[in-house]
C-alpha cells in the first residue's frame, strides 16, 4: 500500500530535467525501461550498481535496482503503477542498508517525456523518498531526527539525480533513434 508523502514523512524530492535528442514520436520510456540491461544501467552513474526486470505475482512490470544513494546501499523493488510510452509511475519499498543496519524507504520514481519541437524533449526524472513505519523506528532506536534524515537523503538524492538523469536521456534517445542501448 502507498504511503502519500506528508511534510511529516517526507525524506526527500527531487526533480532534474534533460534533453532527449529524439523526436517524441520515436521515445518510449516504458519499452527502454522494461528492456534495461544491467550494463547500460551501470553506464549511467558510477552509483548503479545492478538492474534487472521481472514481474510481480500478478503481471505487472518490475524493475530491480540495486545503487548507493549517499552512504546507503539501496535495493529498490519498483513495481509499475502506470506505464506507457511518454511516463511511468513506479513505486518501491526499497531496502536501505547503512553502517547503522537496515531499514526500508519508499520510493516513488516518475519518468517523464515532454515535447520540446520537432526533434527533440524533455526528460524529467522525479524521485519521492518518503520514511515508512519500519524507517521511523531504525530512527527512533538510532536517535536520529527526521530533520537530519532529509537532510542527508535531500542533498544525496539530489547529486545522484544530477548524475544520473542527463545519461539517463541520452540512453533514451539512442535506443528511440536506433533501437540499441549505449551512451
Amino acid at each position: 500500500m502507498e504511503i502519500k508523502q506528508t511534510p511529516e514523512n517526507a525524506l526527500s524530492h527531487s526533480t532534474v530535467k534533460a534533453i532527449i535528442n529524439a523526436p517524441i514520436e520515436k521515445v518510449d520510456i516504458a519499452d527502454w525501461l522494461f528492456n534495461l540491461p544491467d550494463a547500460e544501467y551501470q553506464r549511467c552513474s558510477p552509483a548503479h550498481i545492478a538492474a534487472g526486470f521481472t514481474r510481480t505475482l500478478d503481471g505487472t512490470p518490475m524493475s530491480i535496482n540495486v545503487e548507493t544513494i549517499g552512504n546507503a546501499l539501496i535495493i529498490q523493488h519498483y513495481v509499475a503503477t502506470e506505464y506507457k510510452a511518454d511516463y511511468c509511475r513506479m513505486l518501491s519499498v526499497s531496502d536501505s542498508i547503512t553502517a547503522n543496519g537496515r531499514s526500508k524507504v519508499q520510493v516513488l520514481w516518475e519518468l517523464r517525456a515532454t515535447k520540446l519541437d520537432d526533434n527533440s524533449c524533455v526528460y524529467t526524472n522525479e524521485i519521492h523518498a518518503t520514511a515508512t513505519p519500519e524507517f521511523f523506528e531504525f530512527m527512533k532506536v538510532h536517535h536520529l531526527s527526521l530533520a537530519q534524515a532529509a537532510h542527508d537523503r535531500q542533498l544525496a538524492s539530489d547529486a545522484h539525480n544530477q548524475e544520473e538523469t542527463p545519461l539517463f536521456a541520452a540512453s533514451i534517445a539512442k535506443k528511440a533513434l536506433t533501437g540499441n542501448y549505449g551512451i
